[in-house]
């Protein structure tokens, strides 16, 4: 089974927040927020929403920040996801 979103809708799975800093300072027990990170796992096919045309501009694989009280958090075969629409992703991290 896999999860297959409609519209303009994108499957993230939210990236792990590291623990230590860019130096390797390991931060144990430090209480951090979730980062607003994460990677596409599926993309909706587009097309028209609320009557417009939506074209889709990430894909598969995209590392993306999303906004941060998006979407749907959704738990599927023991993994959590997050469903949010295109437009609340704010920008895709390019290497």
């Amino acid at each position: 089974m896999k999860l297959v979103p409609l519209n303009d809708r994108v499957v993230l799975k939210q990236l792990v927040a590291e623990a230590k800093t860019a130096s390797g300072i390991v931060l144990p027990g430090q209480e951090k927020e979730k980062p607003q990170q994460a990677e596409v796992v599926a993309v909706g096919p587009g097309g028209v929403v609320d009557g417009k045309e939506v074209k889709m501009e990430v894909k598969e694989g995209d590392k993306v920040i999303y906004s941060q009280y998006a979407g749907s958090r959704v738990k599927f075969d023991e993994d959590e996801y997050i469903v949010v629409r295109q437009a609340d992703i704010l920008a895709i991290i390019e290497d």
